[in-house]
């Protein structure tokens, strides 16, 4: 089986890369083990950061399979969904280290984390689905409704509009961006101070943070059942 997905544990944070060697398509493989590590950093109780590689974090669902429809697509959406409700659930405070491109589903998992650091650069961040012919899946309308900024919404979801990660910042699908020598030092640094949280109380109060998105996202699949 070809690594797709590293698990590093440090002494205050469990650091999680992707890297397919291109451009970290999100198809069955690459989800099973983003999924494994998950399991591992859950396990080890500390703060999680993840990153792509250099230059692309992740460029969405692997097209070959969305673009052949039926089952096999349907169980991708519901593959990326669960992974995008992990993120939002996780007992710790997740980070992501958003190492260039993020587009698609890449973009949907950036809007499913705690905290999201990009790079300043040509890197192109947005939901470009519109723009090559598919209907955003009903989990990532909530996940856009809720986490981007009111004002952004319709261009960014509606209009597929692509932001570099200046214009990431100001739509919501970044906190802050850095240079790309700074990216992985300040994620470390951030995850570092975050580790002296109760995470027992962060837990429980994301969950009641998040109850409202959570809720919707429970049925978001059965609606996209329904639609196809």
């Amino acid at each position: 089986m070809t690594v797709l997905v590293e698990c590093k544990h440090q002494e205050k944070y469990t650091l999680i890369q992707m890297d397919d060697g291109k451009a970290n398509a999100l198809g069955f493989e690459m989800l099973a083990q983003l999924g494994k590590a998950l399991d591992q950093a859950e396990e080890a109780g500390k703060v999680v950061i993840i990153c792509g590689r250099p230059g692309k974090f992740s460029a969405g669902f692997d097209l070959t399979v969305m673009g052949g429809g039926g089952e096999d697509m349907l169980k991708l959406l519901k593959s990326g969904a669960d992974i995008s409700r992990r993120l939002l659930d996780f007992p710790t405070p997740v980070l992501l280290a958003v190492t260039g491109h993020a587009l698609a589903m890449g973009a949907l998992l950036l809007l499913s984390a705690d905290y999201r650091i990009g790079v300043h650069g040509t890197y192109k961040i947005g939901l470009n689905e519109v723009a090559i012919g598919m209907t955003l899946p009903y989990f990532g309308v909530e996940l856009a409704r809720a986490r981007l900024t009111s004002s952004h919404l319709s261009r960014a979801v509606n209009l597929a509009q692509i932001y570099d990660a200046g214009g990431a910042v100001q739509a919501g699908y970044l906190d802050e961006a850095v240079s790309e020598e700074d990216l992985l030092p300040r994620a470390i640094a951030l995850a570092e101070q975050l580790s002296a949280l109760d995470m027992e109380a962060h837990k429980n109060t994301k969950a009641r943070t998040r109850e409202q998105l959570t809720a919707a996202l429970d049925t978001a699949f059965e609606r996209e059942l329904a639609s196809k």
